[in-house]
């Protein structure tokens, strides 16, 4: 498993967190995390990514505010997925 810092937490955000999660009965990271995994599992549920590419994916993801801002990110996204396909069955150095 994997850790998770959120750095700046104001007093009055920690304190709603712990007073939640003492109404719950859970810890504040417990809460935390049910707390994202139900606000992500929402968003998830909404988009549908079924048949996607990963490029595609992250395309109907990513909003972007301007047509240059949306140029950009399919430009990255354009490089990140033919680097994968280049790399696809290469072998890696020193692994047996």
């Amino acid at each position: 498993m994997a850790d998770l810092l959120v750095r700046n937490v104001s007093d009055e955000l920690r304190e709603n967190l712990a007073a939640r999660a003492d109404k719950a009965g859970h810890s504040v990271s417990d809460e935390i995390k049910s707390i994202l995994q139900q606000e992500v599992g929402e968003v998830w549920k909404k988009l549908d990514l079924t048949g996607m590419s990963a490029l595609e994916a992250l395309r109907s993801i990513m909003k972007a505010d301007s047509e240059e801002e949306a140029a950009a990110y399919i430009e990255i996204m354009e490089e990140i997925e033919a680097e994968r396909k280049r790399d696809f069955g290469r072998p890696v150095e020193g692994f047996e």
